[in-house]
């Protein structure tokens, strides 16, 4: 479904992704894990049209997308959800996924329905405006968004970040439900105890490239290099009410 050949991203003389090669079928997830500044980031927004690489090709079922703009992108079936969210804050939940779904006519209400069957706490938000929910609501809503345009694959980049611990629980609770419905994922991560129980395929990421990748059991025979890879501790997740109001 998916295939990352050699792919380069640059930005002026930095090289923050170097001749990455990854091959994801599917129905399979795979994750990319590194520390911050491993080009992780920049490789998902590479495939997902946000940036334009500098070399190597970007291949998605069968078809050749790179450089391919990401409403372009968006429109073959491959939906990103964004470090960062990068919800509409001054719009509601429910016109949130009302614009990501603008395509889809008769359906938005169908996907809707998922989305909040998906995640209740969004249901009862729905008429809520996004820039005054918390960290891990407008997660939540950045993932239903991304669900609304009926993907085949779903790149995750980084969802724990800054949740508090209950709400990462939440989400990748829901997230595990998307897995076992069957969704082709790619998701980013710093955290290998959340992303390995979801992954049939993990690569460790430094300075650009891939340096080490295996089964998740594999690459758990070898602690030292994923914490050589990813850094000795994993950062504290952020109290997430001190996220609210947050519009991004």
């Amino acid at each position: 479904m998916l295939t990352v050949e050699s792919l380069e991203v640059t930005y002026g003389s930095i090289r923050a992704v170097a001749r990455l090669d990854l091959a994801l079928g599917a129905g399979r997830v795979a994750a990319l894990l590194g520390a911050n500044g491993a080009g992780k980031s920049s490789t998902m927004k590479a495939v997902g049209g946000l940036l334009r690489p500098s070399g190597g090709r970007v291949l998605f079922d069968g078809a050749d997308i790179t450089g391919m703009p990401a409403h372009r992108v968006a429109r073959r079936g491959l939906a990103l959800v964004p470090e960062g969210r990068m919800v509409v804050g001054c719009l509601t939940v429910q016109e949130n996924l009302d614009l990501s779904a603008y395509a889809r006519g008769r359906r938005r209400k169908a996907l809707a329905d998922d989305v909040y069957d998906l995640f209740p706490r969004l249901a009862e938000r729905r008429r809520q405006t996004a820039a005054l929910m918390s960290g891990g609501e407008q997660q939540m809503l950045a993932i239903g968004r991304a669900l609304m345009t009926a993907p085949s694959l779903l790149l995750l980049d980084e969802p724990s970040m800054g949740l508090s611990p209950a709400l990462v629980d939440t989400v990748f609770g829901a997230i595990a439900e998307i897995r076992a419905a069957g969704m082709t994922m790619l998701l980013v991560e710093q955290n290998a105890a959340l992303a390995f129980p979801l992954a049939d395929h993990a690569c460790l990421i430094q300075r650009g490239a891939i340096v080490a990748e295996g089964t998740p059991d594999e690459l758990e025979k070898d602690p030292a290099t994923i914490a050589r890879h990813l850094g000795i501790d994993e950062e504290p997740a952020q109290d997430d009410g001190a996220r609210r109001g947050a519009s991004t």
